[in-house]
């Protein structure tokens, strides 16, 4: 079973995470800010993972310390879930169209974590969230998942379209790259024989 939950609080946030990532994209949401759980819920759905997300912060400060928490918290849950990522697929990629945008998403789950992000959100916010912290989820969440991940938007208008379809592209580069690899036999896509990964995060 490649499940896992993480539980995290400090002076900021209090967030706890479980996750499966065999699941049936069932989202549980609940972080106090609107979009994020739109966001997130999409993720669990085209990731094809059960997700149950609890969150409080400091939101009367501003929404920051809530969205990187919560990038960190299901980082840690997905890596380890992964254990030594063993017998997985290893990489993902994924181009996702909505209407006029398109992004594109390509990840190493090799524990060695990295981000590229070449995304602009025309719109300062969405909703009543700064639109700067997406990029903050995805570092957070990139980290602490140990994925070198790299999404770009190719083009689009549509501040919404163009964030929604961020997490539909990694999501689905993620569902591609945990999958298992029959052929693997339960070993390492790695000619060094063993990746980062690091079940006791």
């Amino acid at each position: 079973m490649r499940t896992a939950t993480i539980e995290r609080k400090t002076r900021e946030t209090e967030i706890s995470v479980w996750l499966d990532l065999d699941g049936s994209g069932d989202g549980d949401i609940d972080t106090g800010i609107g979009f994020l759980d739109h966001m997130l819920e999409s993720f669990a759905r085209h990731a094809m993972i059960d997700l149950k997300v609890r969150a409080s912060g400091d939101l009367h400060v501003d929404f920051h310390h809530t969205t990187e928490d919560t990038g960190i918290v299901i980082g840690k849950a997905v890596a380890r879930a992964l254990g030594d990522f063993a017998g997985i697929t290893r990489f993902g990629a994924a181009l996702i169209p909505m209407d006029e945008t398109l992004t594109r998403a390509v990840l190493d789950a090799s524990g060695r974590p990295y981000l590229v992000w070449k995304v602009t959100v025309p719109s300062p916010r969405l909703g009543e969230m700064d639109s700067e912290l997406f990029k903050e989820w995805f570092q957070a969440f990139a980290q602490n998942a140990g994925l070198c991940l790299h999404v770009e938007n190719l083009y689009g208008v549509n501040s919404h379209h163009i964030v929604e379809s961020c997490f539909k592209a990694v999501a689905r580069a993620l569902r591609q790259a945990v999958s298992p690899d029959e052929r693997l036999d339960g070993a390492v896509a790695s000619t060094k024989g063993i990746l980062e990964g690091d079940d006791s995060l």
